[in-house]
């Protein structure tokens, strides 16, 4: 599965446009091997639009829980790394802000109508088969986010969505005929597989640590923050009913049934209460905030927080980031109280020490040594190799071939029928296939499924086609990086 992905990772970005929907309920995904350059609120601009880490950790998540449906119990941590999902989620965020800017240049926006449509059909906010508001927010806080944050990531996937739909290619049914040709396509192959289970690397402290002060970057600590907080609690009042009716009537849009319909007073009283509640709550908060800036009232707790230890709401989260060093932010709802914090100071992430990720760099080590070895091997045997013969080859062929298993069977095979060498070398995961083709003939083929080769033929134009709007795109608006990420 990683040899498949890896031999598309071409195609990934252009190809996967993941609605932001794609990680809700599926869990927030630990990451982060970056370090920000210019500040830890915006990793990238492109023309004037500003790319933030909370969007970018929005579409690694939303990457991430994509392939975990798609493979299962294959894909993990672990195999997100070695497809270098962090890379490809950043690249997906820059091409989105592409097409934003393109969108915003040619007058293409996203209706709040058309947002509470999407917003209501997704399953995962449903209760009984409807859109529950409860549901909704109890989603979005289990996935560290809030439905200002979700809504506009949304808005602007479905503003993508309509740029890509100007985009839309038709193919002929000549060129679906030709390309249904290659199903019925052998190949007489001489084959040998270079396998490097077989290759050991020694061990070598003094190369390994070499090693590691080369990629220090890839093994770092999380950023932490000292912080002073003060908590203000949201308490419980009393409120006559004319005080409750008169803040219903003013803000009525914001109490709604799971339908999107507005509640009957009677219905929204309870939520108009602690509406209210809440509104005095974050009046005292800001009085306090007042204090608390002018000495006159003390922060109530010092604690030292790393960046994936935070429970506050993202865009308070944002902030603290964003801070200098002395900022107090105004207070913020957390739950049942407001929060005011100061930001006493933000100690940037650090190497960890050799002696804590040895281990995770033995293995990097280990798997980079392997690799140039195997290839070194691989092409010295291209020279005189002659293989074991193969016959009847097709991009249909299903089973395994000598020693690799089903899926290096597939991608072998895959890269066979794209290539254009007749002789060569296929890189796969842990092995390298040499082949020779001998020989190849077209044999007419019966139910060949032309629908699915029109799908195919209109997603690898269409990719074609975005490939070169999003160079264009690049060039026109420019792309400024503030992320950095060792070799």
């Amino acid at each position: 599965m990683i040899t498949w992905m890896q031999r598309h990772k071409k195609w990934l970005v252009v190809t996967i446009w993941i609605s932001t929907i794609a990680f809700v309920g599926a869990g927030f995904v630990g990451w982060g091997s970056y370090d920000f350059g210019k500040s830890q609120g915006t990793i990238a601009k492109v023309g004037e639009r500003e790319i933030g880490v909370a969007e970018l950790q929005n579409e690694y998540n939303s990457l991430y829980n994509q392939y975990a449906q798609l493979f299962g119990d294959q894909f993990n941590q672990e195999v997100a790394k070695r497809l270098n999902l962090e890379d490809v989620a950043l690249q997906s965020t820059i091409q989105k802000a592409l097409l934003l800017s393109f969108a915003d240049e040619i007058g293409i926006d996203v209706t709040d109508t058309e947002i509470a449509k999407e917003l209501v059909n997704i399953p995962s906010f449903q209760k009984d088969g409807k859109f529950s508001k409860d549901v909704y927010v109890q989603v979005l806080n289990q996935n560290r986010t809030n439905p200002a944050e979700f809504e506009a990531n949304l808005k602007r996937d479905l503003i993508v969505s309509k740029v890509r739909a100007l985009f839309e290619v038709d193919v002929t049914k000549n060129e679906v005929d030709a390309f249904a040709e290659l199903y019925g396509m052998q190949d007489d192959v001489n084959i040998e597989v270079v396998d490097s289970s077989s290759i050991l690397v020694p061990n070598d402290e003094a190369k390994l640590k070499e090693y590691w002060e080369a990629h220090k970057s890839d093994y770092m600590s999380n950023a932490a923050f000292e912080l002073e907080t003060y908590n203000h609690p949201i308490s419980s009042n009393t409120y006559t009913d004319a005080e409750l009716k008169a803040y219903y009537e003013d803000n009525k849009i914001d109490f709604r049934k799971d339908d999107g319909k507005i509640k009957a007073f009677d219905e929204a009283k309870k939520d108009v209460n602690f509406a209210l509640d809440s509104k005095k709550a974050k009046k005292d908060a800001l009085r306090a905030y007042l204090k608390l800036k002018k000495g006159e009232e003390s922060f109530s707790k010092k604690e030292k927080i790393f960046e994936n230890q935070f429970t506050y709401p993202l865009e308070s989260i944002q902030n603290i980031k964003t801070a200098a060093n002395g900022d107090i932010l105004k207070p913020f709802e957390n739950k049942t109280v407001y929060t005011v914090v100061k930001v006493v100071n933000k100690i940037d992430p650090q190497p960890l020490p050799f002696v804590e990720v040895r281990n995770d760099v033995l293995k990097a080590y280990r798997a980079m040594q392997k690799r140039k070895i195997l290839l070194s091997q691989a092409t010295e045997r291209l020279k005189h190799f002659k293989g074991t013969n193969v016959k009847n080859i097709s991009p249909e062929f299903t089973g395994t071939i000598l020693s690799l298993n089903e899926e290096e069977t597939r991608s072998f095979i895959n890269q066979l029928f794209t290539s254009s060498q007749k002789e060569g070398m296929i890189k796969l995961e842990e092995k390298v296939v040499l082949y020779r083709i001998n020989d190849s003939i077209i044999t007419p083929v019966k139910n060949v499924d032309t629908a699915q080769i029109e799908n195919l033929l209109k997603s690898t134009k269409q990719n074609e086609l975005f490939a070169k709007l999003l160079e264009k795109l690049q060039t026109k608006y420019g792309v400024v990086s503030y992320m950095e990420k060792g070799e």
